[in-house]
C-alpha cells in the first residue's frame, strides 16, 4: 500500500441526546494519490465521518491523522492542507462568482495578484469565464456547482473533500467536474469523496469503503468489490446486497 495520507483509528460520533451513534469504530487508511469513495444510504454516516476529518466538528472517541497532522495539535495547520467541496453551496448568491472567490481566497491567505490570476485561470477551466460577474443567484445548478468546487480548490490542498459534487446538475457539468477532479487527482491532489450515483462512484473511484449505521461493512477496489460479492454485475448490486433494499426516507 502506498503511504497513507489519512489514518483513522476507531472514530466514534455520538451526538447530544442521540440515541444511537452516528459514526462508530471506523479504522481506515487513505493511501496518497487515492480517489477514496465513502458511500452509503441516507443517514449512514457519511456526511458526519468526513465533517470530522476536516475538523469541523470533534469525535466522541477515536481519532485520526492526515498527513502525519492531528487536529487536537494542529488543527490549523491541517486546515491549511484541505479543501472542502459542501453538498451545500457554500456561496454568497447576491455576490458575483469573482466577488465570491476572491473572498474565499482571502481567507486562505492567497495575495491579491496571485488570486486574480488563480480566479481567472479556474473559472477558464470549469467554463464560468463569461459568468464570471454575474450574480451567482442567477446561475443555473450545474454553474453554482463548478463554482463550488473552484470555492475549494484555489489554495491547492493536498487532500479534497468532497459531499455529492454532482449532485442536481445536468451531464454535461457532471462530465467536466468529474475529469477535472481527475485531473486534479492526477497532478498529486488526494480526493475523498461521497456520492450516491454509484455507476460514477464505480468508474471514479480508486477505492471504496461502504458504510451503514455508522459502521463500514465492505471496503476495496470496486473491481474487488464486485468480484467478491455474489451474482454482482456493478457497485449498485454490491450496495443493495450490503446495505439491503430498504427504504431510508428521513426527514
Amino acid at each position: 500500500m502506498a503511504t497513507p495520507i489519512i489514518e483513522i483509528h476507531q472514530l466514534y460520533k455520538k451526538y447530544k441526546n442521540a440515541a444511537d451513534f452516528s459514526v462508530q469504530n471506523v479504522s481506515l487508511q487513505i493511501a496518497q494519490g487515492e480517489i477514496y469513495g465513502i458511500l452509503g444510504p441516507n443517514g449512514a454516516g457519511k456526511t458526519t465521518l468526513i465533517s470530522m476529518l476536516c475538523g469541523l466538528i470533534k469525535p466522541t472517541a477515536g481519532h485520526y491523522t492526515l498527513c502525519g497532522l492531528s487536529p487536537k495539535d494542529r488543527l490549523n495547520d491541517m486546515k491549511k492542507i484541505t479543501g472542502i467541496v459542501p453538498q451545500e453551496y457554500a456561496l454568497y448568491p447576491t455576490l458575483t462568482a469573482r466577488e465570491n472567490l476572491m473572498f474565499f481566497g482571502s481567507l486562505y491567505g492567497l495575495k491579491h495578484e496571485t488570486l486574480k490570476h488563480t480566479i481567472n485561470e479556474m473559472l477558464d477551466r470549469v467554463g464560468l469565464s463569461a459568468f464570471a460577474d454575474k450574480q451567482i443567484e442567477h446561475f443555473s445548478g450545474g454553474m453554482k456547482r463548478r463554482c463550488n468546487l473552484v470555492a475549494g480548490i484555489m489554495h491547492q490542498p493536498r487532500i479534497l473533500f468532497l459531499d455529492e459534487p454532482t449532485v442536481g446538475v445536468d451531464v454535461q457539468s457532471r462530465s467536466m467536474i468529474i475529469e477535472y477532479l481527475q485531473e486534479l487527482n492526477q497532478q498529486g491532489m488526494s480526493i475523498v469523496y461521497t456520492s450516491h450515483h454509484l455507476q460514477e462512484a464505480e468508474e471514479f473511484c480508486t477505492k471504496i469503503a461502504i458504510i451503514d449505521h455508522g459502521k463500514i461493512y465492505a471496503e476495496g477496489s470496486p473491481a474487488a468489490l464486485i468480484a467478491s460479492t455474489p451474482e454482482a454485475r456493478n457497485l449498485e448490486d454490491v450496495f443493495i446486497t450490503l446495505t439491503g433494499k430498504d427504504l431510508r426516507d428521513a426527514i
